[in-house]
């Protein structure tokens, strides 16, 4: 359900010339809806009644009821995340998580039914993966980061509200980055002590995205909470953040921990 300021602003990219398609590609919105718009601007009263606000597009703007589950969904969405609209102005929600760790399968579950109440999951199989699913019409309220094109090709900005939610729950937040795009993984190294060259193995955390704006609201939370990272690149591009320090490391594991 669109409000009408929403729709204004769809009939107007139109009214400049622009085509359908161009706009429903700007917008995020089906081409069925801007076209019915042409005609009939208002919602219905009807459609008014049919489709109860959400707790953020209420009256009282509220938070989700579960900030904490929000805070870890909200690291998967910008990690492995999207939102699709379907016909008639719904949206699904898709996370995506690896068939190797069942046990992040399951709490991206609980989570998604934790941030928006009355919303069910289901799972869609495809090939190493599974994508944990859910319908609703007001997936765009709790995560306006959705629009057209892929994250990296499009400014990714944390709304006041999402920021408050993040600084209360950073460790969430973090805890879901690296559940979608991170691994906890062992390195190694040889010394030569003695003499005699020995090997050494460490264990590291890795973070690998290619939006900045993602992996820069990565590091400003690692910041917050103390964490030293370091910036990898890939071909001259910066691409993975490093966690190696071993009181750093010991952080991530206390609060993160590897893959289940």
């Amino acid at each position: 359900m669109y409000d009408l300021e929403t729709r204004k602003k769809a009939v107007a990219l139109v009214a400049q010339g622009r085509s359908l398609n161009s706009v429903s590609k700007q917008t995020g919105i089906s081409r069925w809806a801007i076209r019915g718009w042409l005609t009939r601007i208002e919602p219905l009263p009807r459609m008014l009644t049919q489709v109860a606000p959400c707790a953020r597009c209420g009256p009282d703007q509220a938070v989700p009821e579960d900030p904490a589950a929000y805070s870890y969904l909200l690291g998967l969405y910008l990690g492995d995340g999207c939102i699709s609209p379907q016909r008639r102005d719904g949206y699904v929600l898709r996370i995506f998580c690896a068939d190797a760790w069942p046990g992040l399968i399951e709490q991206c579950r609980k989570a998604v039914v934790a941030s928006l109440p009355g919303a069910r999951t289901y799972d869609v199989q495809k090939q190493g993966c599974v994508s944990v699913t859910s319908y609703s019409r007001h997936w765009p309220c709790y995560f306006p980061q959705h629009g057209p094109g892929k994250k990296h090709e499009r400014p990714i900005v944390l709304e006041p509200w999402q920021q408050e939610i993040v600084d209360a729950h950073s460790w969430e937040f973090v805890r879901g980055l690296v559940h979608s795009d991170g691994c906890r993984s062992m390195n190694w190294t040889t010394r030569i002590v003695g003499g005699v060259r020995k090997r050494y193995e460490y264990p590291r955390y890795w973070f690998t995205n290619v939006s900045d704006d993602v992996r820069q609201l990565y590091t400003d939370t690692l910041d917050k909470l103390g964490v030293e990272w370091k910036l990898c690149t890939r071909g001259g591009r910066p691409y993975n953040i490093s966690v190696a320090r071993r009181a750093s490391v010991e952080l991530m594991d206390a609060h993160v921990g590897p893959k289940y």
